[in-house]
């Protein structure tokens, strides 16, 4: 399985994302700072991890900034992305579950490489979303596809 992870910064725990999901076995494509070993501006990592996973490119990515939340910003304009902030397990676990969730966002400077790790094997548990949550998700789907950039169709 393809995972692009990116950050917008050399983070303990997005470096630690990365090679985490490299040693479970996940063929990791590495976007902005995990790729240049600089600072990159954080929206054009947003940018090119969530298209990534718009396109089938990656089944899913991972984003880092300082809070997390300039990357879940970008990312969630783009099509298809369902991008959630999850700076905790349960939140992550929730967001596959409930939210079908194809984009896991943390924060560089709260999250440790320890909980990084929770983190994502939270988020890797959950393979299909709660069949409960089947409506709402296709209302979501909806919604993205009717308020979609006409350019963009």
């Amino acid at each position: 399985m393809r995972i692009i992870v990116g950050s917008d910064d050399t983070y303990p725990c997005a470096l630690e994302a990365a090679s985490y999901l490299e040693k479970k076995g996940f063929y990791v494509i590495k976007a902005g700072s995990i790729k240049t070993g600089k600072p990159e501006p954080w929206p054009d990592v947003a940018l090119e991890v969530a298209l990534a996973v718009s396109r089938g490119e990656a089944r899913f990515g991972v984003l880092i900034c300082y809070t997390g939340t300039g990357v879940s910003i970008v990312a969630n304009k783009i099509p298809g992305v369902r991008a959630a902030l999850c700076n905790d397990p349960e939140t992550a676990r929730g967001a596959r579950l409930w939210n079908d969730a194809n984009i896991l966002t943390m924060s560089g400077r709260l999250v440790t490489n320890i909980l990084a790790r929770e983190i994502i094997d939270a988020w890797l548990s959950i393979e299909k979303p709660d069949p409960g949550e089947e409506h709402n998700i296709s209302k979501l789907k909806e919604i993205d596809n009717k308020y979609r950039c006409k350019e963009n169709k």
